[in-house]
């Protein structure tokens, strides 16, 4: 769901004044405003805004977690519902239909809400549901970040990074921009939400963040390449729940995967 002009619903607790807008008549034009309501553009605004949503959720009987304060988790009879604030962008979900349209309802009557219906994109994660279960990938930002680095048509790669590489004691020399590789790196970090298959090589190419070489650069775009054989690959949350986990290893059991 999506708040309509969430940033002006916000409360302020500070003395805030502002200027007479144009074409605001008044008989002292040379006299200031008060705010008792935020406004966008005011550095306060986006805390105003979230006290109130999460007040207002909390009078409804929704307790914050303490590990990520945008989650809240209503538990009520048999019945429980969570909620996922990203600004003014709210997931809603729950194990009862009818105890969460009562909620959207009772939040509507609080904010003026737009219902965007099942959820199918929210942060650059697509959301697929079938008859086995629901399936969550990065598509989309996959593509992107294989067409920033300039790699559509390259040859895709097999795995994503090299076994015996010697990265670590690479003498090969500084890149002359190394914020384009900490770019590349930052974004392939948020991949692995849905990619766990490149979350050692992401992570240990992280640790050249200070200082990257050419070396590493190149085998950053190893991973980019490995990305482009499959950009829709994801994870699929079954809807019996079995969840599976499958690991490989060399003869010796020394690299597990």
């Amino acid at each position: 769901m999506d708040v309509y002009n969430a940033f002006l619903h916000g409360d302020l607790t500070e003395e805030i004044y502002m200027k007479l807008p144009p074409g605001f008549q008044s008989k002292h034009p040379n006299k200031v405003c008060r705010l008792h309501k935020s406004l966008y553009g005011l550095k306060q605004t986006p805390r105003c805004w979230f006290e109130k949503l999460s007040t207002t959720l909390k009078e409804y009987g929704f307790k914050q977690a303490l590990t990520d304060y945008s989650l809240f988790t209503l538990e009520r009879d048999d019945h429980r519902i969570h909620i996922l604030v990203y600004v003014d962008d709210l997931i809603i979900t729950g194990n009862s239909m009818k105890a969460t349209e009562e909620f959207k309802t009772y939040l509507s009557t609080c904010f003026h809400m737009k219902d965007l219906g099942p959820l199918k994109y929210f942060l650059g994660i697509e959301v697929a549901r079938n008859s086995t279960g629901i399936y969550i990938c990065q598509r989309k930002y996959a593509l992107d970040i294989i067409c920033e680095t300039c790699l559509l048509g390259a040859k895709p790669a097999s795995f994503p990074l090299e076994q015996n590489n010697k990265l670590a004691t690479s003498a090969s020399p500084l890149l002359i921009e190394p914020q384009k590789y900490r770019r590349l790196l930052g974004r392939m970090i948020y991949l692995v939400v849905t990619r766990p298959d490149l979350a050692f090589s992401v992570h240990f190419l992280a640790q050249f963040m200070q200082k990257p070489r050419e070396d590493h650069w190149e085998a950053a775009l190893r991973i980019v390449r490995y990305l482009k054989a499959d950009p829709g690959q994801g994870v699929l949350l079954r809807r019996d729940g079995d969840f599976r986990i499958t690991r490989w290893c060399d003869s010796t059991g020394a690299h597990v995967h």
